[in-house]
């Protein structure tokens, strides 16, 4: 598997859970939104403190991609020559709250585990730290807590983690084992996926021909998915809701809030890649929301927070050394689109007329090599976020963002 299709699985993964990513993570509104005034007038400040010291660098010429070094540029908060990110990377009210590597570890000669390995942001330092003890990490908005997921899925308790103390605050006992958990866009609720068997399983596939090398896959066979509770952050209560068997769910399939809250979505396998399934609180199947009826699951962005613009995926690609990627920018009503941006998947917005997105550096003729990029709706320019991914044997990382 090259690191395109890394890239892609991971993302597609991180649909279905949890982006940077996230985001990006889960859905998110008003206390945050009251919240998020506050945090942006800070980092404002902080911004301007560290520009008033650093040297003068003249702006490049627009579609030309910035490369200045330095790690605070117009709010900002970039290390261009990290890979992975060893310091807080942020834009705005956003930022990459975590990343995790992962690997298949063996258990039998034939038989493994999927199996992430997370780095963490203490708040106090700034600087990502690993932990082993956590097999699933969902950050809160805010990024002062995370829900947890210990190791050997699926589990039978969720962690409230402190990030600054490392500490698990309090755990929360579910009767279903879990396999994955999101917050709502406010923070108030949790998604919990419920999986009667471990859906990160994987068994060794025959030695393939051209390669002669064996893959580590995902069992065939229906989903050993069974439900999700919707959990209240605050006291932990909630109630499972059953859901029957569904030959459109791969072998983990997360469930992830609406903007609103009110529903869950999951992606299912469908007449278009990144089709998606959306669910009453109760667990009734009901139609999209009018606002996300054109989103895709495999492109985490989605809506932007004025709810006007909606990110969707790769759409155009342009030679040269390095190529240049295009995704569509549509009206989530019509599913028309209003414009293109770069990048090539479209991570989280951070704003309006901006989002972090993965872009590539080599051209469309050499391995694809990405790094963590912001774009801006209407300009072409680029600035790197992250250091570059080196080659297809240094380990990929995914991010996982959250609001600050």
């Amino acid at each position: 598997m090259n690191i395109e299709e890394l890239v892609r699985d991971s993302l597609r993964e991180q649909a279905s859970r949890q982006t940077p990513p996230a985001t990006g993570f889960a859905d998110r509104v008003l206390a945050v939104r009251r919240r998020r005034t506050r945090r942006l007038a800070t980092v404002a400040a902080a911004a301007v403190a560290v520009i008033t010291v650093a040297v003068a660098v003249p702006l490049l010429e627009p579609g030309r991609t910035d490369v200045r070094p330095a790690e605070v540029i117009d709010g900002v908060v970039t290390h261009p020559d990290q890979w992975p990110p060893r310091d807080l990377i942020a834009a705005g009210g956003t930022a990459l709250a975590a990343y995790y590597t992962a690997d298949t570890v063996a258990r039998t000669s034939v038989e493994g585990v999927f199996t992430r390995t997370y780095w963490l942001l203490d708040p106090r330092t700034n600087k990502y730290r690993k932990n082993t003890r956590w097999s699933y990490v969902a950050v809160a908005p805010g990024m002062h807590t995370a829900a947890v997921l210990e190791q050997n899925l699926p589990a039978h308790r969720i962690g409230i983690l402190d990030l600054t103390t490392g500490k698990v605050e309090r755990w929360i006992p579910v009767e279903r084992g879990v396999g994955a958990v999101e917050f709502s866009h406010d923070g108030g609720r949790i998604v919990a996926t419920t999986y009667d068997d471990n859906p990160d399983a994987r068994t060794l596939s025959a030695v393939n021909a051209d390669t002669g090398a064996s893959d580590w896959l995902a069992p065939r066979g229906e989903s050993s998915r069974t439900g999700f509770y919707p959990l209240d952050t605050a006291t932990g209560n909630g109630t499972w809701s059953g859901l029957a068997k569904d030959t459109r769910v791969q072998s983990r399939q997360d469930f992830r809030f609406t903007r609103s809250g009110e529903q869950v979505y999951a992606q299912v396998l469908g007449d278009r890649d990144g089709s998606e399934q959306f669910y009453g609180l109760d667990g009734d199947k009901i139609a999209p929301p009018p606002e996300e009826k054109y989103l895709r699951a495999d492109v985490d962005a989605r809506l932007s927070p004025n709810r006007r613009l909606a990110a969707l995926g790769l759409t155009k690609e342009v030679g040269g050394s390095p190529g240049k990627s295009y995704s569509t920018i549509r009206d989530p009503r019509t599913g028309k689109e209003i414009t293109k941006v770069r990048g090539g998947h479209l991570l989280a917005w951070v704003d309006d007329r901006r989002l972090i997105a993965w872009e590539r550096t080599t051209s469309l003729e050499e391995t694809y090599l990405p790094r963590l990029v912001l774009v801006t709706i209407g300009s072409d320019k680029v600035v790197p976020l992250s250091g570059t991914y080196k080659d297809i044997y240094t380990k990929y990382w995914a991010p996982v963002f959250a609001e600050r």
